[in-house]
């Protein structure tokens, strides 16, 4: 069974169950023990990059995007969408105009 603390409150078994500070220490000691044995992953600016996005697409940030969009407010896709928009044009306007000129 799991034990109490004084106010009553239950606690986990294991290392859920250790004082905070507790398991603060122990975590510490396990990742200076993998620097030391040249274990320990560290990130590089790519994976950072890679990491940093995955986490925004999984809290919401192509949803938001959409809602904006739906609002009439630029979110991140709307605008992508418009920049394609305006590119299609431009370039159907620069092959008109690479026409040669009607006779008169």
């Amino acid at each position: 069974m799991a034990s109490t603390n004084e106010k009553g409150e239950s606690r986990g078994r294991g290392f859920a169950g250790m004082d905070p500070e507790r398991q603060r220490q122990i975590s510490s000691q396990g990742g200076k023990a993998a620097h030391q044995k040249g274990t320990a992953h560290e990130f590089d600016s790519n994976e950072a990059r890679e990491a940093g996005r995955k986490g925004g697409m999984v809290s919401g940030g192509r949803r938001r995007a959409r809602e904006q969009a739906q609002q009439g407010r630029p979110g991140h896709e709307a605008e992508r969408e418009q920049r394609e928009r305006e590119s299609e044009t431009e370039e159907g306007a620069d092959t008109s105009s690479d026409a040669s000129p009607s006779a008169v």
